[in-house]
């Protein structure tokens, strides 16, 4: 099992039980729990909506992935947040 640094509560935990926020290499496209066809930069943040909120608040995205365009993926994470 692979395991991975939260960015919300900073633990590492087995990548299957997180989200993975994926910018495609070629594209630059972000993708919420992507397929494993796509490759490039990744993130994770537990399923929980504590890391979830965590993460939204520290604003980490954008400079884990190297990328300015998160505002579509934010709205992902909030949406799991309110359904949650």
């Amino acid at each position: 099992m692979k395991k991975r640094k939260c960015q919300g509560c900073k633990e590492l935990k087995d990548a299957n039980l997180m989200h993975k926020i994926t910018r495609e290499f070629k594209s630059g496209k972000l993708y919420l729990n992507p397929g494993p066809k796509v490759l490039g930069r990744s993130a994770y943040v537990c399923k929980n909506k504590e890391c979830i909120k965590e993460f939204l608040k520290r604003k980490t995205l954008k400079k884990v992935l190297k990328t300015n365009e998160t505002s579509q993926i934010e709205q992902e994470l909030l949406k799991i947040i309110i359904e949650g």
